[in-house]
C-alpha cells in the first residue's frame, strides 16, 4: 500500500504548535502503522527558519507535490509575521492552487487560512481560524466562517486557533487510515479530542 504523503510548511514567523503539533499527530499515526509519511518543508528551500516564538527549526525537504499540504498560521497580526508576509509575497498561495488543481488535499492551521483564502482556495467553503482573524477571513465574501474546531470541506481543511490543529490532524489521520489509528495516537499524547459538527 503506498504511503500518502504528507508536507508541513515551515516558513519564517510560522507558529511553532502550528506545524509540529500535526507532524507529531501524523509521525505518531506513521510508527503505528498507519500508511502516512509526513514532512517537514520549505516552500523552496531547506534553510532554517525562525518560528514566531523563536524556536529555529530546520525543513527536511522543500515542498513538492505530496497527497496533503499543511500550512501553518502564525504572525497574522503582526504586520512584519510570518502569514501576512506569505500573503503579500503570494509565491505560496500560488503554490497552493497550483497543488489543488493537481488534486493535493490543501490543510490551514489557525491563521494559516489566510492563506488559503487568498488563494481563492476557500471561495464558496466553510472555513474556520483563529477568533483574532475571523474578521478578517469574513472579508472574502464567499467564505463562511464557523466556529468549530476544524472544518472538513473535503479537498480543503481548515482548523482554528493553535492547538486545533492537533483535532485536525488526528481527524486527517482517521480519514486517511482509520478510527483505531487515530484513536491510538490520541491516547499516545494525551490529547482528548474535539470532533467537528
Amino acid at each position: 500500500m503506498r504511503s500518502t504523503t504528507i508536507h508541513c510548511c515551515l516558513f519564517d514567523g510560522a507558529d511553532e504548535l502550528d506545524v509540529l503539533g500535526p507532524y507529531e499527530v501524523f509521525s505518531c499515526a506513521q510508527r503505528s502503522g498507519a500508511p502516512i509519511e509526513p514532512t517537514l518543508v520549505g516552500l523552496d528551500s531547506t534553510a532554517p527558519i525562525r518560528a514566531n516564538h523563536g524556536t529555529t527549526i530546520e525543513p527536511q525537504a522543500t515542498l513538492g507535490t505530496p497527497d496533503v499540504v499543511v500550512v501553518p498560521g502564525g504572525g497574522w497580526s503582526d504586520e512584519k509575521g510570518g502569514v501576512r508576509v506569505q500573503v503579500e509575497d503570494g509565491a505560496l498561495s500560488d503554490r497552493l492552487v497550483q497543488l489543488h488543481e493537481e488534486e493535493t488535499v490543501i490543510a490551514s492551521v489557525c491563521t494559516g487560512a489566510m492563506v488559503l483564502a487568498h488563494a481563492g482556495l476557500l471561495d464558496g467553503k466553510a472555513a474556520t481560524t483563529h477568533d483574532t482573524a475571523k474578521e478578517d477571513l469574513e472579508a472574502f465574501e464567499a467564505v463562511t466562517v464557523s466556529d468549530d474546531r476544524y472544518v472538513d470541506a473535503g479537498d480543503v481543511l481548515t482548523a482554528g486557533g493553535v492547538t486545533s490543529g492537533i483535532d485536525l490532524a488526528l481527524h486527517l489521520t482517521e480519514r486517511l487510515g482509520d478510527e483505531t489509528t487515530a484513536e491510538t495516537v490520541a491516547s499516545e499524547i494525551a490529547h482528548e479530542r474535539a470532533r467537528s459538527v
